[in-house]
C-alpha cells in the first residue's frame, strides 16, 4: 500500500499553483512562491512576539497535522541559497516537528533586515492568539523601531486607534500587574480601571483586593472613583451621617437637650436615628 502524503491531501490540492522546491530550484524561486521547504532549512525568528508557547496547544496541533496536514503555510524568506528564516507561523513550526514532518508548506517572501520586525510582529499579531501583554509589546516596538506613528500602526494591525491606545497604556502598569493580565488573573477591563490611579501603590492595592475580594470590573471602578476624589467621598459620608442621625427628637430628649444648652451656655445639639444611636455636639468659640 503506497504510505499516505505526510501534508494529508497533498500541498497541491489545499493551494493552487503549489509547487515543490527542489536543491535545484530554490534560487529562482519567486517572491510569494509558495513551496514545500525541508522544515532543517528553516531557522527560527529572532523577532518573534510571542515568548510562551502552550506545550498541550501544540501537541493538538501537531496531532492535527499527522491528520489533515498544515493547511496554511508558514512565511519565510531566504537569508541565503537554501536556507530560510520564518517571519510568521512558528506554532505550526514547532508543531510540525513534533509531528516529525520533512517538508512543510511555506510563502517564500524578499524582506530586508529593517523590514522583517515589522512583517514578524504585524503577521503574528494579527495570526496568533497572543496575549494582551504580548500585543501591547509588540505595538510599542513598532512604534519605537519602525518608527510608526499611531495612526499607521493602526492600519497596519487593523484596529481602531483607540485600541492601540488602550493596549499601549497596559505597559504603564507595575510589572506584577502586567503579570497578572498576562496568567489571566485579571481581565482588560480590570487592567484599564487601574489605570485610572496615576500612582503605582495604588494600583498595586486595588490590584490585590481584586484578587483577594475577586472584585468585578464595576468594582474596581467605584474604588477608583472613590481613591480619586477622597474630599468629595467625605463630604458624601458626613452629610449621610446627618441623614442618619435626623431623627425628630422626642419631648424628653428635647428636653435633655435644653438642660445641655443651660449647663455649658452654649448652644447643644442632640441627635439621634431610629435605634437611639447618637451624638451630643457642644460648640465652643475660642480654646
Amino acid at each position: 500500500m503506497a504510505k499516505k502524503n505526510a501534508l494529508g491531501r497533498g500541498l497541491g490540492a489545499l493551494i493552487d499553483g503549489a509547487e515543490t522546491a527542489t536543491s535545484k530550484k530554490v534560487d529562482t524561486l519567486e517572491v510569494s512562491a509558495i513551496c514545500e521547504i525541508d522544515i532543517n532549512d528553516i531557522e527560527v525568528n529572532p523577532y518573534q512576539p510571542r515568548t510562551e508557547f502552550n506545550e498541550e496547544a501544540l501537541a493538538e496541533l501537531a496531532q492535527s497535522i499527522k491528520q489533515i496536514g498544515i493547511v496554511q503555510p508558514v512565511t519565510v524568506r531566504e537569508i541565503k541559497s537554501g536556507k530560510y528564516q520564518l517571519i510568521a507561523g512558528e506554532r505550526r513550526f514547532r508543531a510540525s516537528k513534533i509531528a516529525k514532518l520533512n517538508k512543510i508548506p511555506a510563502y517564500i517572501r524578499r524582506a530586508e533586515d529593517d523590514t522583517m520586525l515589522e512583517l514578524a510582529l504585524v503577521e503574528n499579531i494579527q495570526r496568533e492568539n497572543l496575549d494582551a501583554i504580548e500585543i501591547s509589546i509588540s505595538y510599542q516596538r513598532l512604534l519605537d523601531e519602525c518608527n510608526l506613528t499611531q495612526e499607521e500602526l493602526s492600519d497596519r494591525v487593523g484596529k481602531k486607534r483607540s485600541t492601540v491606545t488602550n493596549y499601549l497604556r497596559l505597559l504603564k502598569l507595575p510589572a506584577e500587574i502586567q503579570l497578572g493580565i498576562k496568567t489571566k488573573q485579571i481581565s482588560m477591563g480590570h487592567a484599564r480601571a487601574l489605570l485610572g490611579l496615576n500612582d503605582a501603590e495604588m494600583q498595586l492595592m486595588v490590584f490585590n483586593q481584586i484578587l483577594k475580594y475577586e472584585f468585578s470590573v464595576r468594582r474596581v471602578e467605584e474604588a477608583v472613583r472613590e481613591l480619586n476624589n477622597p474630599d468629595s467621598n467625605a463630604k458624601k459620608a458626613g452629610e449621610n451621617q446627618e441623614k442618619e442621625f435626623s431623627e425628630k427628637l422626642k419631648p424628653e430628649h428635647e428636653k435633655l437637650q435644653g438642660q445641655l444648652t443651660d449647663y455649658f451656655s452654649a448652644q447643644v445639639q442632640l441627635k439621634r436615628n431610629t435605634i437611639g444611636k447618637g451624638k451630643i455636639i457642644i460648640p465652643f468659640k475660642s480654646d
